[in-house]
């Protein structure tokens, strides 16, 4: 059995570090009232070298005010521990389902047998039914989920997997399963939405595979000709000038190309904002008509215009508006060729949601059939028929459309019928 005397060692030890404490304590009361004491004793040297104050007095008034810095440094002390104790009662009262719901990425609670525990808004919105007690085993059966599940009920720590949910829609999440604490037999899963970037990096690959090929064929094209040119062709002056118009064709089909793709990628760059400026439809319209008519004359087509009174503004940008116009009017020409006119109408539309201008271009050409409609936007989507691929274009002006409307917050319908042409109709709001 111990003797008092051998527990004096630690009584001292411990007396010890309560002085250190204390000392240290002291220390940082008065540092946090440095400014107070300096201005205090400053005062109080003062009075005593040009008043009457007792020696003494000065010693004593110092001491008083150590020890009211003391006081207030203990009192601030005090707030901070009572603010921390607070602080640490708020986070412990609060629930895991109000941490779950701030998650705004599906997350779903599980045990160690798989079952769910629990599962967020954003879990129940993305996979359906998550009730408590479900198997998650059964409710997620693809392999890549049934690996994870089954490494982070083994303890083997972090784990990650990408997963495809085909239903409704076709998403792609990165999942990540991990522990909750240490010996809480509790597993957590959350969801990170890839779905738009996988989209973006699909977009860009094929956009760089379909460019790639869409300029080989020219330069193919030009090379061969060359090749003839410095060979069989060349005395021959007749062949000389024939190839020598192609490649001009070429090189100048590879110059839209690019001009279309630097387009397209500068308003990518660009903010989808509505834009400030007001425009005058009307006016952009028009302009559009009128530089087009030679190419209009040079295909035996007429173009007439329908032009509701008055002036039709919008919140947008001129040259991007005038580029949408000219598109539509231009491949009004080249694929309309086969009738005799093309219709250019403005009216006011009342439609539901918000009243807005409509601009229709009608051809009268051979039309569209209905299962290439919803894709002709697409870039670089070209029906697969002799008439249209003999035409001059690069693919992407409809797609040059569709973005320059999706920042003007406007939209693209198009209506056609074999035979009887096609009508391409750009709705804009007024606001």
């Amino acid at each position: 059995m111990r003797t008092f005397r051998s527990y004096l060692p630690d009584i001292m030890a411990d007396l010890s570090d309560r002085q250190k404490y204390g000392a240290q304590r002291l220390m940082r009361n008065l540092w946090r009232a440095r400014g107070l004491l300096a201005v205090a004793i400053i005062a109080l040297f003062c009075v005593h070298l040009f008043g009457d104050l007792p020696f003494m007095v000065l010693p004593a008034a110092i001491v008083a005010l150590l020890l009211a810095a003391a006081i207030s440094g203990d009192a601030e002390e005090a707030d901070e521990e009572r603010r921390a104790t607070a602080e640490a009662g708020e986070m412990q009262s609060l629930s895991a389902e109000n941490l779950a719901a701030a998650v705004t990425d599906p997350l779903i609670v599980f045990d160690d047998s798989a079952s769910v525990i629990h599962a967020n808004a954003a879990a129940i919105a993305a996979f359906g039914d998550l009730r408590p007690a479900m198997s998650l085993q059964l409710k997620f059966r693809a392999p890549e989920m049934q690996a994870l599940i089954d490494a982070a009920l083994s303890g083997g720590g972090s784990q990650s997997a990408d997963f495809i949910d085909k239903l409704p829609v076709e998403r792609v999440y990165r999942v990540t399963a991990s522990a909750v604490g240490h010996g809480s037999r509790l597993h957590v899963l959350l969801f990170k939405d890839q779905s738009e970037a996988r989209r973006i990096d699909r977009m860009r690959a094929d956009f760089i595979a379909n460019a790639s090929h869409e300029m080989r064929t020219p330069l193919a094209s030009i090379a061969g000709f060359i090749e003839t040119l410095r060979g069989p062709a060349r005395n021959d002056p007749a062949a000389r000038e024939q190839f020598l118009q192609i490649m001009q064709n070429q090189t100048g089909r590879m110059a839209r190309l690019i001009d279309d793709m630097l387009s397209l990628s500068r308003l990518e760059m660009k903010p989808y904002l509505k834009p400030g400026a007001r425009v005058d439809v009307r006016q952009v319209v028009e302009s559009v008509v009128d530089s087009l008519g030679p190419l209009a004359k040079e295909s035996d087509l007429v173009i007439e215009r329908d032009f509701a009174d008055g002036p039709m503004e919008t919140p947008g940008d001129r040259d991007e508006l005038y580029q949408v116009f000219e598109n539509l009017v231009e491949n009004a020409c080249k694929y309309g060729r086969d009738g005799d006119r093309i219709v250019v109408s403005i009216a006011r539309s009342d439609k539901a949601p918000q009243p807005g201008i409509e601009v229709t271009v009608r051809d009268f050409g051979p039309g569209i059939p209905e299962e290439h409609i919803p894709r002709v936007t697409e870039r670089f989507y070209r029906i697969d028929s002799e008439t249209v691929q003999s035409r001059k274009g690069t693919g992407l002006g409809l797609a040059i459309v569709k973005h320059i409307l999706t920042r003007h917050h406007g939209r693209l319908s198009i209506q056609s019928e074999l035979g009887k042409g096609s009508a391409f109709t750009v709705y804009l709001p007024t606001n």
